[in-house]
């Protein structure tokens, strides 16, 4: 897979994650949902960006989660960009591809949205609101909307992405990282 191929990839989960979020941040209050199937419904929540709502104690507990997230896709970027120079199997670049735009997905949200959105308390966030936003730089909810009933945690498109690009690697990991040819003796 070309650097082209993965900057693709990466651009197409970022405008789809972002859209979504964007929009049921937008349209929907806090604990607002629609039932798209019996099985299926988009209802908005917010979370301090850990999964399942977990979050780290303390006054510098989000600045923490956030601070990580920011050294950890440094180090998942330096990964792709190494994948890719030495020509890495395809489903090792996208799997890099796909982990790299759902985290950088989350940490929008979670660098962002406190400064851009009103927060969603019982009313339909404003973008850019004159009285300033929910929060401040780096204390960012992330917005999470798919529900399933068969299914507890609540997601978004991040996360899917974060979870496909595991799953790939994890089912094709023979492919993903093969081993080099044993030397002859």
């Amino acid at each position: 897979m070309k650097s082209t191929q993965a900057i693709l990839v990466i651009l197409i989960i970022l405008v789809i994650d972002q859209w979504s979020k964007f929009y049921v941040k937008t349209h929907f209050a806090l604990h607002d949902s629609v039932e798209v199937f019996s099985w299926f419904k988009i209802y908005f929540i917010e979370n301090e960006g850990m999964a399942w709502g977990a979050k780290i104690p303390g006054d510098y507990g989000k600045l923490i989660l956030t601070s990580f997230r920011l050294l950890a896709i440094v180090g998942i970027g330096y990964w792709l960009y190494d994948v890719i120079k030495k020509n890495s199997s395809w489903v090792l670049t996208l799997s890099i591809s796909m982990i790299f735009a759902g985290a950088l997905g989350n940490i929008i949200d979670s660098v962002f949205y406190g400064v851009y959105f009103e927060h969603s308390m019982g009313q339909v966030a404003k973008f850019l609101p004159e009285g300033g936003g929910y929060g401040q730089w780096l204390h960012g909810k992330v917005v999470d909307m798919f529900s399933f009933s068969f299914f507890n945690p609540v997601f978004n498109v991040a996360d899917t992405a974060i979870s496909t690009g595991v799953g790939l690697l994890i089912l094709f990991n023979k492919q993903a990282f093969p081993k080099a040819p044993k030397a002859s003796e």
